[in-house]
């Protein structure tokens, strides 16, 4: 398959498709352009097996930040495996020991740390798999459900200058848990242990009594880190 020009055409009412149709969708508009990210989260599988069931060779985006957690690292080798996922690594510019011998623990400098932490960790490394894989189309695996940050997302957006594509935004955990049974599909180990959303070990805490989902993850100061926002900040020196 060949990229297609620069506009996006609709073909059809992709609010109202099925996430299969709009997978499809998107793999034929934008042909070798087309990329899915992962992080191997909790209900990861879910986007790797329902995608490459129809595009087995698209590229597998997998942020490897150096601070995930070890249980994190195994589900991916299996998923990769199991799925035969064609993945992209990437990492970022700087080692975790480098940064925390010449910033200290910067998810713990309050906002501006984390803001910095999240450029330098997962910004800056996605930013440079979308130039490096030429891609002008990304498929994530982002839901309404999952935080107020995402409830007003679209089946297709524009991210700065790539085009996002959500199969599953109008999913509820109920919905991915029946996708996950009737493939046969694994939740993430930590799932069992009272995580519902699984990043990096430092920044994510268990599913406690009155906590919402989003209040898991950066000890509830924000939600997103930066890879589902236009680019802010691209100051900072690290």
């Amino acid at each position: 398959m060949t990229a297609p020009a620069a506009a996006v055409p609709v073909f059809l009412d992709l609010e109202h498709a099925t996430a299969e149709e709009r997978v499809r969708w998107a793999i034929e508009t934008f042909g070798d352009g087309a990329v899915m990210t992962t992080s191997f989260g909790i209900e990861s599988a879910v986007m790797l097996h329902l995608v490459t069931r129809i595009a087995p060779q698209i590229p597998v985006i997998f942020i490897d930040t150096g601070y995930l957690f070890p249980e994190t690292y195994h589900f991916a080798r299996e998923l990769t495996e199991r799925l035969q996922l064609n993945l992209k690594k990437f990492t970022p510019a700087m080692t975790a020991a480098e940064q925390e011998a010449l910033y200290g623990k910067l998810w713990e400098q309050g906002l501006d740390g984390l803001e910095k932490y999240n450029f330098t960790n997962k910004v800056e490394p996605m930013n440079r798999a979308l130039r490096e894989l030429g891609a002008i189309a990304w498929l994530a695996g982002l839901r309404r459900t999952q935080a107020s940050t995402r409830e007003a997302l679209h089946v297709v957006e524009m991210q700065n200058k790539t085009t996002k594509v959500h199969p599953i935004v109008d999913w509820d955990n109920r919905r991915m848990h029946r996708y996950l049974t009737e493939h046969k599909l694994p939740y993430h180990p930590l799932w069992e242990q009272g995580y519902v959303s699984v990043g990096d070990w430092h920044s994510t805490s268990k599913l406690l009594d009155g906590m919402s989902e989003e209040e898991t993850r950066f000890g509830g100061i924000k939600r997103e880190c930066g890879l589902h926002e236009p680019s802010g900040k691209t100051d900072f020196q690290i």
